[in-house]
């Protein structure tokens, strides 16, 4: 969309990104089997290399989990040292 929202045209993209016009229309079709790398360069070449950044900042269930290990962790370090102890 956002390629077309630019009206630039795929062989435009490609070339800006320095990935070929199929990699380009693979990503455009969210393949699997493109890199990373390439997915970046289209972003650079877009303008919207920022939203990389972005990629994990809502990881809901990474911090639910981490949540739950940082509450036993201080739930054995007060069995270990006694109720007032942390």
């Amino acid at each position: 969309m956002a390629r077309l929202r630019r009206g630039w045209s795929a062989e435009n993209l490609a070339v800006r990104a320095g990935v070929s016009r199929g990699t380009l229309l693979a990503i455009e079709k969210g393949s699997p089997s493109v890199t990373m790398g390439h997915y970046a360069a289209v972003l650079f070449a877009l303008g919207l290399d920022k939203d990389l950044a972005l990629l994990g900042s809502q990881d809901e269930e990474g911090r639910r989990l981490q949540d739950m290990n940082l509450t036993r962790r201080a739930t054995r370090r007060k069995k270990k040292n006694g109720p007032h102890e942390v």
